[in-house]
């Protein structure tokens, strides 16, 4: 195994402290930003330094030597707050003056406080009459992609991975990121729209925990892959089980819970942070 640490400058006692923690055999300097110790463990001593370790915004995880992206065969990437910076559902509450309100529901949600099917229906009631028109005002003007996300894609594709999106959001915004990132599937749920306004309703069985992770299973097979050739993204409570379907999973930015069930977070840096987590090709 081997320990990587990434971020801004790793101080030079850390770093002593670390390696003497881990019983490390050999310490590699890596640009950008990223350190590798190799022969590294987990010891009960390196779980003492994480405090000192966070305090410096320094993402780690400990991996296997010789691990390369292309041993996998797909990512699946929850959308809201994972592969965008956004929920689309709160921006789309604060053209209806209801974000504070959808916002707090949208939270407990992704704390696992609330089902999330109850929770899409509670926050979508909230919003019907809204025109439509502003689903193309909250695409244009409000949704970005995470730091890192185009890297991290382009590397994937590159190394033959499939892509997909797996979300509980809708797909009006899943369908245009699909098509403008190259993404080789989508699955989120679809608004209901009636005279030009929401509806407050979704078309179809709405796409949950249980759903997105029955989709990834579903890919997962059609593509003959082994569940440890599977990679998962997400944020929230929303995406434990799809991400208990991957051989790794990843917590990006996460709630403490979704963090807590991850293979590895990444709770500082971009999504491109998991491309230093494998040998190059």
């Amino acid at each position: 195994m081997k320990l990587i640490l990434q971020g801004a400058a790793l101080p030079t006692f850390l770093l002593e402290n670390i390696a003497r923690a881990t019983q490390a055999e050999h310490i590699e300097p890596r640009p950008p930003q990223s350190t590798h110790l190799f022969g590294a463990r987990r010891t009960p001593e390196f779980e003492q330094l994480l405090p000192l370790i966070e305090a410096e915004k320094l993402d780690w995880a400990f991996v296997k030597n010789g691990q390369k992206l292309s041993d996998y065969g797909l990512i699946c990437f929850d959308m809201d707050s994972t592969l965008i910076t956004i929920e689309c559902i709160d921006e789309l509450a604060d053209f209806a003056g209801k974000k504070a309100e959808v916002s707090a529901v949208t939270e407990a949600a992704m704390r696992g406080e609330i089902d999330y099917r109850e929770s899409l229906r509670r926050r979508l009631a909230l919003m019907a009459g809204l025109d439509a028109r502003v689903l193309a005002r909250v695409f244009g003007e409000r949704l970005l992609l995470s730091n890192g996300a185009r890297e991290l894609l382009d590397a994937c594709q590159n190394a033959g991975l499939r892509t997909a999106i797996l979300s509980g959001g809708f797909t009006y915004f899943t369908e245009r990121l699909r098509i403008e990132l190259g993404f080789d599937f989508a699955t989120s749920n679809e608004l209901e729209i009636a005279g030009g306004k929401l509806t407050g309703r979704v078309l179809g069985d709405i796409i949950d925990a249980a759903a997105k992770a029955q989709h990834l299973a579903r890919l997962r097979d059609q593509l003959g892959l082994r569940k440890e050739q599977v990679i998962a993204v997400g944020d929230g409570a929303n995406d434990l089980l799809m991400m208990a379907e991957a051989g790794l999973s990843v917590a990006f930015h996460a709630k403490p819970a979704t963090r807590a069930q991850a293979d590895l977070a990444i709770n500082f840096g971009g999504l491109d942070s998991l491309i230093n987590l494998f040998d190059p090709a």
